[in-house]
């Protein structure tokens, strides 16, 4: 099979094309670089920079599938600066999806967030949850997914809609055929898991902990923690799920959650450096607890998440980390 993966020079979009090569697919990667890294690209893809927009350039009726990772992603400049986020998440969708018509490629994996919840009043948070994103990233993917809703029942679409709740950890190559190391390269960095070990490395003084009295066990909030490795799985077998006039919808994450003691802790142990905490005002839009259920997701796909441990999480990261750090930034 071939499959034209967007925005495959990102984390995600990076661990599902070695994934899908590993299983023994032709994968073409289209990414612009701005927020991708050439690194991030597995061996063994073809990798064309261009923008989604321009998607039928490349596309044709060889491929069999789309992956579509392309997007941007942060949440705060979302905020300041929207149109960006619109012209891009949003339009730039709205083209691909045109090209996949024209190319007659009827098959789209999307990668949707759990933003589009905004800030739930209960948890575990299943896909009949009410969607009210809090920020125009959220409201950006959500408005794809309503897209794709359509395309699906007008033109046939064979799509699902994955919506990650934290993604982390790091592909090493015993994971999968030996595709190569690929974890986080952000900038700036956003996610707490690489900033605590960021702390770890030196390159930070200490992790801020935004808010102490949350009515959570420790005062933290808490988060669900699900690997990359488990996440590129669900990617694949959606593949297979995917059928045409439908537009599958599956949270993907693995049902329990973390405080953010608990992963600063845990992140002593694997590293063990002494990471300094300090304690910080909350931040607006931050709910006390995110947890997926991902009931629909094992229904319809199949999909079980393997490596749920806290620490074998970190400890993937730690390891990505330690290796950008010494062999500046290169990919074997």
């Amino acid at each position: 099979m071939k499959y034209l993966v967007t925005g495959g020079a990102g984390y995600v979009g990076g661990v599902v094309a070695g994934h899908l090569l590993a299983a023994g697919h032709q994968v073409t990667v289209l990414d612009d670089l701005t927020t991708g890294f050439a690194q991030g690209v597995p061996p063994g893809a073809e990798f064309v920079e261009g923008r989604i927009q321009d998607a039928g350039k490349w596309l044709d009726r060889s491929y069999d599938a789309v992956l579509h990772f392309a997007a941007c992603s942060q949440v705060g400049e979302s905020v300041t600066n929207p149109e960006k986020y619109w012209r891009n998440n949003v339009g730039g969708t709205l083209e691909l999806l045109r090209a996949m018509r024209d190319a007659d490629v009827r098959t789209l994996v999307f990668s949707s967030t759990a933003a589009v919840y905004g800030e739930p009043a209960g948890s575990p948070i299943t896909e009949d949850f009410p969607t009210a994103p809090t920020n125009p990233y959220g409201a950006s993917k959500l408005a794809v997914d309503h897209m794709i809703t359509s395309e699906a029942a007008a033109h046939g679409l064979a799509a699902v809609s994955l919506r990650y709740f934290n993604v982390a950890g790091a592909h090493a190559p015993e994971a999968a055929s030996g595709s190569g190391w690929l974890g986080e390269r952000h900038d700036p960095e956003s996610h707490l898991i690489p900033i605590v070990l960021q702390v770890a490395q030196g390159r930070r003084e200490s992790i801020s902990v935004y808010g102490t009295d949350y009515p959570t066990p420790d005062g933290t909030c808490v988060r669900d923690y699900i690997h990359v490795d488990d996440l590129a799985e669900a990617h694949l077998l959606a593949l297979d799920a995917a059928t045409p006039g439908e537009h599958l919808i599956c949270n993907l994450g693995n049902g329990n959650g973390f405080s953010v003691r608990e992963v600063v802790a845990a992140a002593r142990q694997v590293t063990g450096h002494p990471i300094p905490e300090t304690a910080a005002d909350r931040r607006a839009g931050d709910p006390a607890v995110l947890v997926a259920s991902a009931d629909r997701a094992r229904q319809r796909l199949g999909w079980r998440p393997s490596r749920t441990d806290l620490a074998t999480i970190i400890a993937d990261a730690w390891a990505f980390a330690q290796r950008v750090a010494t062999e500046g930034d290169r990919t074997p």
